[in-house]
């Protein structure tokens, strides 16, 4: 088998419109899934920390039973499953104009309720982080619980936070990938139908990798920033270079307890 040249500098350089619309509506489900998961993760963790046991009990199982099973089996359960046993079914909804398709609403669903789980136990563990003084010495000072977590425990807790955060958005760009498998039009199953039409299943696929390396690579660049800004904000040390981040590249630090004495 040989490499066609030809076909994947023309697929990489100048992509067909599916493919661009493949990558469009992955960026989308993306950056929408995301901001609901942040949102119903925020929720959990607070259900965790609450006084009512019930309530604790509660998130704790959602995150139990989320987290241990696959992403591939939800998406299956919450697209066909829902609709064999006549619980739900998804149909086609125009939203401001734009048609969104029944697979692509069953998409977002199912990626926030996976991620909000595992963004839970992220949001938890910042809150956890902030010392437990602050909250004696807000409570004192007689502030709410409102004005508590906006100036006091948010701001610290952001920091912690922020880089798992941008992670999990990162894999999840990649994730988009299982959701060929109930029809979804974004890149990956875009990719193989071209396969299938062209025969140059190497080439494509490569290309399709390509893409899917620069959206990554664009936000650890984005992530990067957000997270040396809040770095400056908080008055703590910029975080880890850009190329350190992206090819683990660091120079040795010297260790003074290994230096030899005078």
């Amino acid at each position: 088998m040989n490499f066609d040249w030809q076909f994947f500098w023309k697929a990489l350089f100048t992509p067909s419109g599916p493919f661009l619309d493949g990558l469009v509506l992955t960026i989308v489900v993306s950056v929408v899934a995301m901001v609901l998961a942040t949102l119903l993760g925020l929720v959990l963790a607070l259900m965790r920390r609450s006084q009512f046991a019930a309530v604790r009990w509660c998130a704790g199982v959602y995150i139990w039973v989320i987290r241990g099973t696959p992403l591939l089996v939800q998406l299956v359960i919450i697209y066909t499953g829902l609709a064999a046993v006549g619980l739900y079914q998804f149909h086609d909804v125009s939203l401001a104009g734009l048609s969104v398709k029944a697979a692509v609403q069953a998409a977002i669903i199912g990626l926030m309720i996976n991620e909000s789980a595992y963004i839970a136990e992220i949001v938890r563990a910042g809150l956890d982080s902030v010392p437990k003084g602050q909250f004696e010495a807000a409570a004192s000072l007689g502030m709410t619980p409102m004005k508590l977590m906006r100036w006091i425990i948010v701001p610290q807790s952001l920091r912690v936070m922020v880089p798992p955060l941008g992670n999990s958005f990162n894999g999840m760009m990649k994730t988009t990938s299982v959701l060929s498998v109930i029809g979804v039009s974004e890149m990956f199953l875009v990719t193989q139908s071209i396969s299938s039409a062209t025969f140059h299943t190497f080439e494509i696929f490569i290309v399709a990798a390509i893409y899917y390396l620069a959206l990554t690579t664009i936000w650890t660049f984005v992530q990067a920033a957000i997270e040396n800004r809040l770095a400056r904000q908080l008055g703590i040390q910029a975080r880890v270079p850009i190329t350190q981040r992206l090819l683990g590249a660091r120079r040795a630090t010297p260790n003074p307890a290994l230096q030899p004495q005078a």
